[in-house]
């Protein structure tokens, strides 16, 4: 009975979330709070399989969250709604409730498919190369997408809120807010069974020592791929949610900054603790929402006094220092992160007992 403890808590949550935000109890703004944290959690801990557990450094998480995002949007818009670029909707949008999951999935199936066009030529590539090799490919995902003008281009590409309507249309339900925590309980499922599978041992064991991995038998180049695309799928799902959740998606948002705000998130949490990203991704979420208060009123102070120049905006550019500030900081102090290797059953080995799998 006591195997059933998640899963009840769970539906629980589940439950409560579902009841407070109809009943108007959960306004609009923090139910974007709790969204966007369900997102920085799935990309936090799928981008902990590669810089965590496998020991590499992959820099690019951002592009491949992007390659998600657009893809299940042109599908999703293409499919349910009607819109200047595709004109009338191909299926009933009221089969959108039932159809969105293969939406992300197929998102998440563009992404993976990225994912092994990178990890192909990286087999023989470690830490800084592995870096730049997926910069290269972020940016080059980028540049791709602003230079498609049947997608909106730089501009972005936008209608999602239309299929979300059409959701709302068929039952009034948050539906986003539902598709958001299914889909962060599920990443999160799926990355402990890899990580906790014999052949996600093989991840672990190329952290260790490569070369010993090979001569121990693991195909190494297989484990590899396997453990790169399923991190760049997830980050994929994360990316088709993010982007219907803002109802509009724009290639500025995947930016180096977005790869280096989500390495915070994991090695903030620690290297190869999922329960250390997920716990860093809820932190880091509000923080950012409670700095974009304070910088707001900070900007305000420094235009009152007329410190800045009225054309320039410290709400703009305060990321662009804090977040990679804040990297360097915890390079500098804590390069462990909060939860190091070590998972919430080894700080408090009283839930084992809760927990269906080892670890």
């Amino acid at each position: 009975m006591k195997r059933l403890t998640v899963p009840v808590l769970l539906a629980g949550l589940f439950g409560v979330m579902l009841w407070v935000s109809m009943a108007g109890i959960l306004n609009s703004y923090w139910q974007s709070v709790l969204m966007f944290m369900g997102v920085n959690i799935i990309l936090a801990t799928s981008l902990n399989i590669i810089n965590g557990n496998m020991g590499e450094f992959s820099c690019g998480h951002a592009g491949f969250m992007a390659v998600g995002a657009y893809v299940s949007s042109l599908i999703s818009v293409a499919l349910f709604t009607k819109s200047a670029t595709f004109g009338e909707p191909l299926l009933s949008p009221d089969l959108a409730v039932w159809l969105f999951p293969l939406v992300l999935l197929a998102g998440s199936l563009a992404a993976s498919v990225v994912g092994l066009l990178v990890a192909i030529p990286s087999f023989k590539t470690r830490g800084d190369y592995l870096a730049i090799i997926t910069i290269a490919a972020s940016y080059i995902v980028k540049s791709t997408i602003e230079n498609i003008g049947a997608i909106g281009g730089a501009r972005g590409f936008m209608g999602m809120s239309g299929v979300m309507n059409a959701m709302n249309a068929t039952a009034d339900l948050p539906w986003i807010l539902i598709w958001v925590f299914l889909g962060t309980v599920f990443s999160v499922c799926v990355i402990r069974r890899f990580i906790y599978s014999t052949f996600g041992k093989g991840v672990d064991a190329i952290c260790q020592d490569e070369i010993a991995a090979e001569i121990m038998s693991v195909n190494t180049d297989r484990v590899k791929l396997v453990a790169f695309m399923v991190s760049c799928g997830l980050a994929g799902l994360a990316g088709g949610l993010f982007a219907h959740i803002l109802g509009y998606v724009n290639p500025g948002t995947f930016t180096i900054l977005k790869s280096t705000e989500i390495m915070v998130m994991v090695y903030l949490g620690g290297m190869g603790s999922i329960s250390g990203s997920v716990l860093a991704a809820i932190l880091m979420t509000l923080l950012i929402e409670y700095l974009r208060d304070a910088f707001g009123f900070i900007n305000t102070f420094l235009h009152y006094i007329s410190i800045i120049p009225d054309s320039y905006e410290v709400t703009q550019v305060w990321k662009w220092v804090l977040i990679p500030l804040l990297l360097v900081l915890l390079m500098q102090f804590r390069p462990e992160g909060i939860m190091g290797r070590r998972e919430l059953a080894d700080v408090f080995p009283g839930l084992r007992k809760f927990y269906k799998f080892k670890g």
